[in-house]
């Protein structure tokens, strides 16, 4: 019998990006159990040495790291260490960088220090070519959303020694006050056994300013016989007052019957016009236990 589960969750976003329809997914490694931790091994944020205040910069098309760097005098390693979430070599249009101020001691030291928001849950699951997906739930308690969340997911043998640490994101770029999202990292050939120790890396609080204020409209999750799958299916609509939309990301988080994150896939669509709608379809596959339930988030800008 097909379980047909509806959800209806709303993140906003805005900004300029190129429009294009991909469709980024995890692999869907179907193993045994995982190894979910209820109360996760979380270190606390560390604390930088205090410096004078940061300038902000907002990535333009075409903008490289190298660019970014002359452009404010200061190292390409100081404005990489002062955005730990931020990839090199592929900067999110409309994104922001710190820039550190090239006159302090460490410009690196000026990495400003992550909102004390909780992860509620940490989880790895092994996959069948020897490697582990790793989920971290990071809850935003926070009145503002959250933005540039980033954690450091390292995996501990049965003697808690470390094997080995990743920086993780999120599948979108912000998490909406009351919500939660994971971030995730994939670790090839890992044992089966480990745990994970969660630190979060950065985390700062935005207005909301640059997305826009689109709406999930009739999502639909169809979970398969087995569990192991689910189709997914739903509508985006703009306000008639916003601006235009040129890049739409849906993400879709599937969680087991205790809660635990078990799958993650991320849609991507081009543009929409204000006042209108674009239709959403595609799956997500569990990575562990079989799916109980999926939530739907919208990232618009």
């Amino acid at each position: 019998m097909r379980k047909t589960l509806l959800f209806c969750l709303l993140l906003a976003s805005c900004a300029s990006a190129p429009a294009q329809t991909t469709d980024a997914t995890l692999p869907p490694y179907l193993t045994g159990t995982p190894a979910a931790t209820s109360t996760p091994n979380v270190l606390p944020p560390d604390t930088p040495i205090p410096t004078s205040t940061m300038q902000v910069y907002i990535i333009e098309e075409g903008d490289t790291l190298s660019e970014i760097a002359e452009k404010f005098k200061i190292p390409q390693a100081d404005l990489i260490a002062a955005n730990p979430d931020v990839n090199p070599n592929a900067l999110p249009i409309g994104g922001t960088l710190f820039i550190p101020d090239p006159s302090a001691p460490s410009a690196a030291a000026s990495t400003p220090t992550p909102e004390p928001v909780p992860v509620t849950q940490a989880a790895c699951h092994p996959t069948a070519d020897s490697g582990n997906w790793c989920f971290a739930l990071i809850q935003n308690n926070t009145p503002n959303p959250l933005e540039n969340v980033s954690a450091q997911i390292t995996l501990l043998d049965e003697t808690n020694n470390a094997i080995t640490s990743q920086t993780a994101y999120l599948p979108l770029d912000i998490i909406q006050p009351n919500e939660a999202l994971p971030v995730f990292a994939f670790f090839p050939n890992t044992p089966a056994n480990v745990n994970s120790q969660i630190q979060l890396l950065s985390a700062m609080q935005g207005d909301g300013s640059r997305y826009l204020p689109a709406s999930l409209d009739n999502t639909s999750a169809e979970i398969n016989w087995d569990g192991r799958t689910a189709t997914l299916s739903g509508q985006i609509h703009l306000p008639a007052e916003s601006n235009a939309a040129t890049e739409v990301w849906v993400a879709a988080v599937a969680y087991d019957a205790i809660g635990t994150v078990v799958g993650l896939r991320r849609w991507e669509g081009g543009g929409i016009q204000p006042g209108g709608t674009i239709n959403f379809e595609f799956q997500v596959s569990s990575i562990g236990g079989e799916i109980e339930a999926v939530k739907f988030y919208v990232q618009v800008r």
